[in-house]
């Protein structure tokens, strides 16, 4: 984006005082606008999009989810929205997982005010926030499992796995389709199909899986 504009940020966080925090503090500065804020991951997929901000704020708990799914979700309906992860706790699973869902940071809750501003400023200017130690951790842990095999591969048929490659790539039902050119209704049967073979109830899922079997994030 451009030098001086304004960040517009949007705010998911169920724990009201943190949400009504986060919002008073990055509102403080006059560069950064807070466009909206909700507490479910459900009213985050339906609002952000339409919202359109440079940089969604989410939290990783959430009743109804996890805003790492959150995350994954709206990178791959617009990789113009940032996503900065916002944790009370430090977990490198997390971290792994948002480095998959193609986080521009992962912070913690325990954060100073100037830190987190300036997080939010890195991550709407395409800068990564990610701790380079925590990052190259992770990276190498993945890639310690890129040559296991897992016998649930081997049941997809060659379509199925095609199209598990295409949900990896962070494409819709529609978008393979048209890749594949099939009728969305065809994808989205042999999505369901796919995800069952591997013992999953999410796309989400199923393309960190994946991740992890090639080993790369």
């Amino acid at each position: 984006m451009e030098e001086n504009a304004q960040i517009t940020v949007f705010l998911l966080d169920d724990h009201e005082v943190i949400r009504r925090g986060v919002h008073e503090m990055l509102s403080a500065e006059p560069d950064i606008e807070v466009i909206g804020a909700t507490d479910s991951a459900a009213d985050a997929l339906q609002r952000i999009p339409d919202a359109d901000p440079d940089v969604a704020v989410l939290d990783v708990r959430l009743p109804d989810g996890s805003g790492i799914e959150v995350c994954r979700e709206l990178r791959s309906l617009d990789q113009d929205i940032a996503c900065l992860i916002l944790t009370s706790f430090p977990d490198e699973e997390a971290l792994a997982h948002a480095v998959l869902a193609g986080a521009s940071g992962y912070v913690l809750k325990g954060i100073r005010g100037n830190e987190l501003q300036k997080a939010v400023r890195d991550a709407a200017a395409g800068r990564s926030t990610l701790d380079p130690h925590a990052a190259r951790r992770v990276v190498e842990r993945l890639r310690s499992g890129a040559h296991r095999t897992d016998e649930r591969l081997g049941a997809l048929s060659e379509q199925e796995r095609k199209i598990l490659d295409l949900i990896a790539e962070g494409m819709t039902n529609r978008a393979i389709g048209h890749e594949l050119n099939l009728a969305e209704k065809t994808i989205k049967n042999y999505v369901s199909q796919l995800l069952a073979k591997l013992g999953m109830e999410r796309r989400t899922q199923a393309a960190a899986y994946l991740a992890r079997m090639r080993g790369a994030p």
